[in-house]
């Protein structure tokens, strides 16, 4: 016994010597035999950019791949390497080795059966072999997880059940299933992809709920979760709005961890299920693990600072409605021309400043021409109650082209819910949006049924939330509701609490949304 001990050392000892002969950073499919699984198991590696020039220890990231990928597969269309280096070049985070294990189709767990227990291979000799190999900082701290699709799965899942070795989690796009979408799922998919798993295959129903099930599903593990434990977990959650069943799953997450007050930072970006689409979140996403291996809050997101001139005087104009003033933002043209724009009509209370603030991003992008020229005008709350009459007095002072396609009406905080409704009920708009809308938990599910289908098809909505925002819940079923109608639409989560000058940083995505339905 102790021979074969020595005899392991001293293989561990050669394999290490022969790193740091080779001077390699990045290691492709390199192989650990697993007593448990009884098979070996692939890896690859990549270092950090001066790891064999300085005497020190690093923190490290285990990148979980996706169903049907490999070991590889971050290296390939991941690009980690490029984006982690340009990370530590950049300041946005500091060295970190980067370790992507071969998974197979495991989801990073132990399968029911007990014939396969991955995840236990995982914990108890692949962690312990990577932190003999390499100079790592072996505890908790210094240990995250991301991953993609069922790899998002693994780093969520090993997070919650290991918290005491992995301190930190980054799941994208994660393939989970809410209970009402596991029981309903097509047997041959369900067979497949999780009665294997944590089944068994053939199963109907509610039958599929097994105890084993309910031990591996995070919304079981967190509702489970003890006050200690939950203060164990740093969690960056990151899903696109093209996304499908994952829609859901991923949004009745968040809710859940909200009430449950688990702290997690949840994004909503556009795009799919792609690597176009993780790639684009890895930089935010090194941030946050850098800044947990520091031992520190959370600096945010990234963002990008535009310096936006100020707004001419003689571009905003005053109207009357109703004997109240109406502002109204004009193009620097306007006055040069008698051709017709078309419009975004703005509902909210806004002070002078604001507007100001507003109508000057829009006149940036108008000039930069990223956007066509078009019209803002700032809408009385009390207009909303009668769309019908007040849009055609407006119309009449201001030059707007006609037709539906050329309108746009959007809403901030209180009056969300009505310009939600009057967009439903008036049915002459090509957009509409909804900024840190104050929406109740089922209000466009009571909205929706009012609309035509055709006119659903033709006016597309743009939900703005923020993370941590009040009206989470009612933002997050308007969007589950309008993807599972496939009506189009594009969904945001982005990180803060609402306000002002949240909603001022989500203005440029909002009107280029805007101006594409003018010209689609």
């Amino acid at each position: 016994m102790k021979q074969a001990a020595l005899l392991f050392f001293f293989g561990i000892v050669l394999i290490c010597n022969s790193f740091a002969a080779s001077g390699l950073r990045i290691m492709e499919s390199m192989v650990m035999h697993s007593h448990i699984l009884k098979q070996d198991v692939h890896f690859s590696v990549c270092l950090p950019a001066h790891y064999y020039e300085v005497k020190q220890s690093f923190p490290v990231v285990y990148l979980l791949h996706g169903l049907g990928d490999d070991e590889t597969s971050w290296l390939e269309y991941g690009q980690i390497s490029q984006y982690a280096d340009k990370a530590v070049e950049e300041g946005e985070a500091g060295p970190m080795i980067f370790v992507m294990p071969e998974a197979f189709r495991t989801y990073y767990v132990n399968d029911y059966k007990g014939s396969f227990l991955y995840q236990d291979m995982f914990v108890q000799e692949f962690v312990p072999y990577i932190d003999s190999l390499f100079h790592t900082l072996a505890d908790r701290q210094h240990r995250a997880l991301m991953g993609y699709s069922m790899g998002g799965f693994g780093a969520l899942n090993l997070h919650l059940k290991h918290s005491g070795i992995f301190g930190t989690a980054v799941p994208l796009s994660i393939s989970v299933r809410t209970d009402d979408q596991y029981i309903t799922e097509d047997a041959s998919g369900w067979d497949d992809q999780w009665g294997r798993l944590f089944g068994e295959p053939g199963l109907k129903d509610t039958s599929r709920l097994t105890e084993y099930y309910r031990q591996n599903s995070p919304f079981h593990i967190m509702a489970g979760m003890t006050a200690t434990e939950i203060k164990k977990l740093n969690i960056y959650i990151d899903n696109g709005d093209k996304e499908q069943t994952l829609c859901r799953s991923n949004e009745e997450l968040h809710i859940l961890m909200r009430k449950l007050g688990i702290p997690h930072a949840f994004r909503v970006r556009d795009g799919g299920h792609s690597f176009q689409y993780w790639c684009s979140a890895l930089p935010d996403a090194l941030r946050f693990i850098s800044d947990a291996f520091d031992g520190k809050p959370y600096r945010g997101d990234r963002v990008a600072k535009n310096s936006i001139p100020g707004l001419p005087e003689n571009q905003m104009k005053t109207l009357a409605l109703d004997n109240e003033p109406v502002y109204a933002f004009v193009p620097a043209e306007y006055d040069n021309s008698n051709r017709l724009f078309p419009v975004i009509y703005l509902a909210s209370r806004f002070t002078s400043l604001q507007r100001n603030s507003i109508a000057a991003i829009v006149n940036h992008a108008i000039e930069k021409n990223t956007i066509c020229p078009m019209l803002l005008v700032f809408l009385p709350a009390a207009a909303l109650s009668h769309l019908n009459t007040a849009l055609p007095s407006l119309e009449e002072k201001l030059r707007i082209r006609k037709g539906y396609r050329f309108r746009a009406l959007a809403g901030y905080q209180a009056e969300g819910p009505a310009v939600c409704r009057g967009v439903i009920s008036q049915e002459q708009f090509s957009s509409c949006i909804l900024s840190d809308a104050f929406l109740a938990k089922d209000s466009i599910s009571g909205w929706l049924p009012a609309m035509r289908s055709k006119a659903l098809e033709r006016t597309a909505f743009f939900i703005d939330a923020p993370a941590n925002g009040r009206y989470y819940e009612g933002n997050g079923n308007a969007h589950m509701l309008l993807r599972d109608k496939d009506l189009p639409h594009e969904y945001r989560v982005r990180e803060g609490e609402g306000g002002f000058d949240w909603f001022v940083a989500g203005l440029p995505e909002i009107i280029g949304f805007t101006a594409k339905r003018f010209h689609k």
